[in-house]
């Protein structure tokens, strides 16, 4: 679990540090005492969630929040009165400063069992341009490189519905789908092999995915070949 700290007073922010050193299984990947800096940078951060304080100049910790809400969130705060607002925006958690080892373990256990149930074997969490969204993998059709940039995806679903998965790679993706169920066929493209109708040595026909409901017919790369006929013949 990949974290990043925000607080803009720097004994708050080493004291919150120092805790979450002690946790297993947390790494932060960076802490920040002023908000902006961190909304400058946020875009390039790998990180899975964010814990901060919420009375901040510039930007309290609910505008930054609103602002990232691809992201979960653990508040901390010494002041009780932005509770309501804090799961307005669906908050993990509220921990009230002084914060205690043990309550912020609590916070981060909810976060780990809600990411769990979001990532069933039904569904996958990702983070898409209407923020992190719930797809369900059984009415996943397709994922292919987007046109407008190669590090987001377009996932086909099978209501017609196209989603833009933002900046994931392939690699990153496959390993969250069911194994069994998905294969890449190509540098461009991911499928779902119940969508498969015939293929040849270059060249797989899914079922009626493509606009008008046409049959779609996409190459088939030799370097994905050996995997694509593996998981078709199990």
């Amino acid at each position: 679990m990949k974290c990043i700290l925000i607080d803009d007073e720097l004994p708050g922010l080493k004291y919150l540090k120092l805790i979450c050193e002690q946790i297993p299984g947390l790494e932060i990947v960076k802490a920040f005492d002023n908000p902006s800096k961190f909304l400058q940078e946020s875009k390039r951060l790998d990180y899975d969630f964010c814990i901060m304080d919420i009375e901040m100049p510039e930007l309290d910790g609910l505008q930054v929040a609103t602002l990232i809400r691809e992201k979960p969130v653990i508040f901390v705060t010494a002041y009780k009165q932005y509770a309501a607002e804090a799961f307005d925006l669906d908050a993990v958690d509220y921990v009230r400063k002084p914060i205690q080892k043990e309550r912020l373990v609590k916070a981060i256990e909810k976060l780990e069992k809600r990411l769990q149930k979001a990532e069933s074997h039904e569904f996958i969490q990702l983070n898409t341009q209407k923020g992190k969204t719930l797809i369900s993998t059984s009415k996943l059709l397709m994922v292919k490189v987007a046109v407008t940039d190669p590090r987001d995806k377009v996932a086909m679903m099978d209501n017609g519905e196209e989603i833009t998965l933002k900046n994931i790679s392939f690699d990153a993706l496959s390993k969250r789908l069911p194994q069994k169920q998905f294969c890449r066929i190509n540098k461009q493209t991911v499928i779902a092999l119940k969508m498969v109708s015939y293929y040849s040595q270059e060249e797989v026909t899914m079922q009626a995915v493509a606009n008008g409901g046409q049959p779609l017919s996409l190459p088939l790369s030799e370097v994905y070949r050996k995997e694509f006929l593996l998981k078709l013949s199990e």
